[in-house]
């Protein structure tokens, strides 16, 4: 008995070491006949074309449910663990990169065109490569579950292989969550589209498990899974349909993110991020149509009790009508692939190819304004070099309504940035200066990174490259608008733009631009230096001798007076007021052309604008006028020294520097001009009106005031006859105060004591009137008011009782 209990001991043991080996053995043999195992349909067959990109047969749908509903990895797949701690990845990806989640369909659109465009860059050499049927077709589609929860993006690329599928996936892991804050820090390459790294994992800020789903020429089909919670499977797919090649990911959503299986969503996140990719985006989208169904039989039964009552004529009629099967129309959902991006992009064309027509209708698409209207300009060009763009910019009809309210708070441009065709962001303030942002247009660039945040883009070094070549190409496309409309060009070329163009599609478009965006002109002028003198053959204006149209600074320039250096200008309310200042009056006599601003911004403007073509910008109502050299002036001053002196010290309670001889009156016997750099009268008053003005600190920024007399004016004259008589004359004191305010309203300036004004104008009326200075104001009769008030007390209770008595009087006779 013991001979034969060792050895049968030492069988048993032998055999138990045998059996791990062997179920390996099964399970290899299981995975090289998993046809056999699973037995599926003869799908297979049917890899090479596959009808329907996304549609299965009842037994593939019964299978994917079965690993849809348990949102589990695989038991039989291959685990992986993350390379780095992908918490900490998910907090960098979801916190500092990716605020908008919106964006995760942008990611995916992106990786699925830049598959489609390595396939399709391989079949140029081997055609063989894209297969035949539907999976020749390049091309996107989008499908939604909402009973299961499901978003699928599926592409016809390139695909991936299971070693693919294990190192594009796991690349951020892979390289470590360290390493990846220094390449985003550094602004290394990041652009990594098609390689599943960082736009990628943006999945998961809407989705809790992912499926990718990809099929290479060179490899079966494999399932690539993952719940982000520090691993991922990979299995061989005999579940899913086969895709014939390409990928599909499928995100199944978080509770929170339900808004995504909304059709009107999805088309909403396409239009915006992804409208120009160069493939056709498809939408499995439903829509209701009109279907003709057999009428029921009680309705047919109603229909010939009816027609048994009429009379033998219509149940003639209703014989024929039942001899043909009776229909009714009714609405059924149907569902079909929709088409999302049928914009092409014309920015990637040759610009001579592209017609007008085009353009306004890509206008119309980018600006969301389908007005008959065209856009003044367009500018399409494609800049080379260290930063490779191509651009395509407008000039809208009409600025909107609030263009200038939120100026300096606003962020949103106009100017839309797309990188390799994916919209990327319109809120970035380096690509073109807050003074350009009524223009629209997009930038579509290959050299800028993709998969990174506003914010790190904007630290971009590019980004002044480009806003560099964009400034100047939209400054020439604004100078070209106004070298095309024949009402700019000077008086001498007018006949020959005439003779030589009879179209006047051009004519006054210049000025069209001016009403509407002039104002951004100028606030580029005060904001952008380096663009000043640019921007300054650009400023359009009215004059003296304009005649009521708008002129250049070249214009005006061409028209100077021999030997004028300055140019000269005044700034008001309006043209009408200028017109009749007093300053111009010395001007327009000697023929000088003056230049009228009358915008608010203008006085900002004239602050940064001092010289143009080295001419000096003068304005006629400060000191500094020179008007030639008059011969007289040194006698007319000895002349009348007396009375300046005298002047300012009456004067020396209101502020005045000095009291001196005019060059620049005429008929006005005296004005009030300012100091050089001090603020003009004009400039004062704008100040003074602001919500939060500070008068204290203000008095600083005032000029100081210069009374200028007109020498041959006969009132100046006579109160230098006066002044001579009599210095401590009270009556001449009193005219000299009152000449002073006159000239300071005249000029433009605010009176400080409106009521001491008047009253010396009052008494100035008593005066011409011979009414004694001391005659008083006849007092009212208090006994009188007080008797008419009791009068009119007692006639308005006479009024209420016979009111009172017709009432009572109309309630009974209703009674």
């Amino acid at each position: 008995m013991r001979k034969w209990t060792i050895p049968s001991a030492l069988l048993l043991l032998c055999l138990l070491c045998l059996l791990p080996d062997q179920g390996r053995k099964i399970h290899a043999n299981a995975e090289g006949d998993s046809e056999e195992l699973v037995n599926p349909p003869k799908v297979e067959e049917k890899i090479g074309a596959v009808p329907n990109g996304l549609s299965t047969d009842s037994d593939v749908a019964k299978r994917e449910a079965e690993s849809i509903s348990r949102r589990t990895l695989r038991v039989n797949a291959e685990k992986f663990q993350f390379q780095a701690e992908v918490s900490r990845l998910m907090d960098i990806i979801i916190n500092s990169l990716y605020s908008n989640k919106d964006i995760f369909l942008r990611e995916l659109i992106s990786n699925a065109s830049d598959a489609l465009d390595k396939i399709r860059f391989l079949s140029l050499t081997d055609k063989e490569v894209l297969g035949e049927g539907d999976t020749a077709k390049l091309e996107i589609q989008i499908k939604l579950d909402k009973e299961k929860k499901i978003l699928s993006i599926r592409d016809r690329g390139i695909g991936m292989t299971k070693d693919d599928l294990i190192k594009n996936l796991g690349t951020i892991a892979k390289s470590g969550t360290s390493a990846f804050v220094e390449k985003m820090q550094s602004s290394g390459d990041l652009n990594l589209i098609g390689q599943f790294g960082v736009g990628f994992y943006s999945v998961y800020l809407v989705a809790d498990y992912v499926e990718v789903i990809s099929k290479h020429n060179d490899d079966k089909q494999y399932v690539w899974e993952s719940k982000a919670d520090g691993a991922f499977a990979i299995s061989e797919d005999v579940w899913n349909e086969p895709l014939g090649r390409g990928t599909e990911i499928r995100l199944h959503l978080r509770e929170e993110a339900g808004e995504y299986l909304e059709e009107a969503k999805l088309k909403e996140l396409v239009k915006r991020y992804s409208e120009f990719i160069n493939f056709p985006i498809y939408l499995w989208a439903s829509k209701e149509v009109d279907v003709e169904v057999s009428a029921d039989e009680d309705e047919s039964t109603d229909e010939e009790e009816s027609s048994e009552s009429s009379s033998s004529e219509e149940e003639g009629e209703d014989d024929d009508a039942e001899k043909k099967p009776k229909t009714k129309t009714v609405k059924e959902t149907s569902y079909d692939w929709e088409l999302l991006n049928d914009v092409k992009a014309i920015w990637l064309r040759n610009p001579k190819e592209v017609t007008e027509e085009e353009y306004t209708k890509f206008y119309q698409s980018l600006a969301k304004d389908f007005s008959e209207e065209k856009p003044l300009a367009w500018s399409h060009f494609a800049a080379e070099g260290d930063v490779e763009f191509k651009a395509v910019l407008f000039v809208p009809p009409k600025a909107p309504q609030d263009l200038y309210e939120s100026y300096y708070n606003t962020k949103k441009s106009n100017l839309k940035l797309y990188v390799r065709r994916v919209f990327i962001s319109d809120e970035f303030d380096e690509l073109l200066p807050k003074y350009l942002n009524f223009l629209m247009g997009l930038v579509d660039s290959d050299t800028l990174p993709l998969n990174v945040s506003r914010e790190m883009l904007q630290q971009h070094s590019s980004l002044k490259t480009i806003k560099k070549k964009l400034i100047r190409k939209a400054l020439d496309m604004i100078r070209k608008i106004a070298d095309e409309d024949p009402d700019e060009s000077n008086d001498e070329d007018k006949k020959d733009v005439e003779k030589s163009s009879d179209d006047d599609e051009n004519k006054g478009q210049y000025a069209k631009f001016w009403n509407e965006f002039g104002k951004s002109i100028k606030l580029g002028i005060i904001e952008d230096a380096s663009n000043r003198n640019r921007l300054a053959k650009l400023l359009r204006f009215e004059s003296t001798k304009s005649g009521g149209k708008l002129a250049s600074l070249d214009q005006y320039i061409s028209r100077m007076r021999p030997g004028q250096k300055d140019i000269f200008y005044i700034t008001g309310n309006s043209k009408e007021q200028l017109e009749k200042s007093p300053f111009l009056e010395r001007l327009t006599k000697k023929n000088y052309e003056v230049i009228f601003f009358t915008d608010p911004v203008d006085e900002y403007l004239m602050q940064y604008l001092m010289d143009y073509e080295d001419k000096k910008f003068q304005n006629v109502s400060k000191e500094g006028l020179k008007l030639g050299k008059d011969s007289k002036i040194k006698d007319l001053k000895e002349s009348f020294k007396d009375l300046t002196k005298w002047w300012k010290s009456a004067l020396a309670s209101d502020n005045v520097d000095d009291v001196k001889i005019s060059s620049r009156l005429a008929d006005t016997p005296c004005v009030v001009v300012t100091s050089k750099y001090g603020w003009s009268a004009n400039m004062e008053r704008i100040m003074s009106s602001q919500t939060l003005s500070d008068a204290n600190k203000q008095a600083y920024m005032r000029g100081k005031r210069v009374l200028e007399i007109n020498p041959r004016h006969p009132i100046i004259k006579e109160l230098r006859e006066r002044v001579v008589k009599d210095s401590e004359d009270e009556s001449v004191k009193k005219t000299a105060q009152l000449m002073y305010q006159t000239a300071l309203m005249e000029s433009g300036f605010m009176l400080s004591d409106p009521k001491d004004f008047a009253y010396n104008i009052y008494n100035s009326v008593k005066s011409s009137l011979n009414i004694s200075p001391d005659a008083a104001v006849e007092e009212e009769d208090e006994v009188e008011e007080i008797e008419a008030e009791s009068k009119e007390e007692a006639s308005t209770s006479k009024v209420d009782d016979t009111a009172a008595e017709a009432d009572d009087g109309d309630v009974k006779d209703e009674l």
